[in-house]
């Protein structure tokens, strides 16, 4: 089973980096390249605790969906999303957020069980991890640069808390 864990430092407010990491929105724009489009359940805006979204997109080649859920939620400390229907035998997402002062650090906690057995493990080995990886770290290299630069303003509504 592994677990990639990422640290990422963004000079902007926890409930900015929060809200951007949650959007429906801005997670559409940093997966353009696999054409990932949120078909189902909560489709555009920001997604909360015990709301899901059907993603459908081309990994690897192929078109797949899945769907994830959030379980747990307290912003702008952490959230955690799990798959509850897709391609894995199963995922847990923990995105957690502390506040650094004049930044934040982001915390991604992706641990992950593969499908297929065997070849499941082989497949981790060979790219399966690295591709998810890599993933990962664009999706927050968009997170954090809609959050430094300002961005964010036309992606989240304005904060009411």
């Amino acid at each position: 089973m592994p677990i990639i864990t990422l640290h990422t430092n963004i000079k902007s407010t926890p409930k900015i980096v929060f809200d951007l990491s949650r959007s429906i929105d801005l997670h559409k724009i940093s997966t353009a390249k696999t054409n990932e489009d949120a078909v189902a359940g909560v489709t555009s805006g920001l997604i909360g605790l015990g709301e899901w979204v059907t993603w459908r997109a081309k990994h690897l080649g192929v078109y797949q969906q899945l769907t994830s859920k959030i379980t747990e939620y307290s912003r702008p400390d952490y959230f955690v999303d799990e798959m509850q229907k897709g391609i894995f035998k199963r995922f847990k997402h923990q995105h957690l957020f502390k506040d650094l002062g004049d930044t934040t650090l982001v915390t991604d906690i992706f641990d992950y069980d593969s499908p297929l057995g065997v070849l499941g493990k082989i497949a981790d080995i060979v790219f399966l991890k690295k591709y998810m990886t890599r993933l990962l770290l664009h999706r927050n290299q968009i997170i954090k640069n809609y959050a430094e630069s300002g961005q964010w303003k036309n992606i989240l509504p304005a904060d009411d808390s």
